[in-house]
């Protein structure tokens, strides 16, 4: 998934996506309110193309995680993440069988999907490789 833009902001609930860089903040649009806000320098903002799931080998990309339950789902939404630990814990075993499951929590795993359900809403779970493809056309 093409995760470029989008931001994950500490202390506040939703996802963003990145509008503008000013001289000591950033400008950003919560993806379900659609309300503009400026961020400050302070803040900590994850960009979910940086985040990466612990495996029992090298860790993956939360873009290959949101492809593994866009294939699951065949384009849908995933499970609710309000669901019970152990139902997260067994979704997220199908989607992802080969994680470290002494290190990825029942929260990490419910930000996940809430996340994937976020940007399906949003039409903005775009594949790489279309991404990719339309890249080269506009060249």
């Amino acid at each position: 998934m093409v995760l470029k833009d989008i931001l994950a902001i500490s202390g506040e609930s939703g996802l963003f996506k990145f509008i503008a860089q000013g001289k000591n903040s950033m400008v950003v649009e919560h993806l379900e309110t659609k309300k503009r806000t400026s961020v400050f320098g302070s803040a900590k903002v994850s960009s979910l193309d940086e985040i990466s799931v612990f495996t029992t080998g090298e860790d993956i990309p939360l873009g290959k995680v949101f492809d593994n339950i866009f294939e699951k789902e065949k384009g849908g939404t995933a499970i609710d993440h309000k669901a019970d630990p152990v139902e997260l814990k067994s979704y997220f075993q199908e989607v992802l069988p080969e994680y470290d499951q002494h290190r990825v929590y029942a929260s990490h795993m419910k930000k996940i999907v809430q996340w994937y359900n976020i940007l399906h809403k949003n039409n903005l779970l775009v594949r790489e490789e279309a991404g990719s493809d339309e890249n080269r056309e506009q060249q």
